[in-house]
């Protein structure tokens, strides 16, 4: 009997604990949680949340709202090196060089993360994005590089902008 008791409890603790909902807002949140720099690839991981359960593209995601190049994109890395002391976008003088919305021959540095839509009462959405990427660099004199980071959800809510940590080139 003590044993039921016991069992049932912890029944119980558990399905309160699963009821809470999560307190999240709307616009989509980010936080930069680490990247590992290999001689031919970097690991980055981008923990995020989003309230209302909206990120994220499915395959067909490209027209009406998301008919716009841009949009056609959630998630944003903008290359950065660091030049005298100073962050340039891009590495490049010349703005939107890496775009590919301007420049179908640019660096990828713009991505589609799937939909991995909620299930349940609770909507909301955390989660932590894994990328590899191959190309992650560009060659030039300077070797310091860093990514601005932000997501954007399917309402186009734009996400806050996080920064990775500083990499060297190898």
């Amino acid at each position: 009997m003590k044993k039921n008791f016991i069992f049932l409890s912890l029944i119980a603790i558990l399905a309160i604990s699963c009821m809470q909902e999560n307190n999240f807002p709307e616009t989509p949140a980010i936080k930069f949680n680490q990247i590992i720099n290999k001689t031919d690839s970097i690991q980055l991981w981008i923990d995020f949340t989003d309230g209302d359960g909206d990120f994220g593209l499915e395959q067909g995601d490209t027209t009406g709202s998301f008919d716009d190049c841009l949009r056609q994109y959630n998630l944003y890395l903008i290359y950065q090196e660091k030049q005298n002391g100073v962050w340039v976008d891009n590495g490049v003088a010349e703005p939107g060089i890496l775009d590919p919305c301007v420049n179908e021959d640019a660096v990828p540095f713009y991505y589609r993360v799937p939909w991995a839509r909620p299930t349940g009462q609770d909507q909301t959405q955390e989660g932590t994005i894994k990328l590899l990427m191959q190309t992650y660099y560009l060659p030039s004199e300077f070797d310091t590089c860093r990514f601005r980071i932000q997501i954007v959800d399917r309402s186009l809510k734009e996400s806050n902008i996080e920064y990775t940590s500083e990499f060297l080139k190898p």
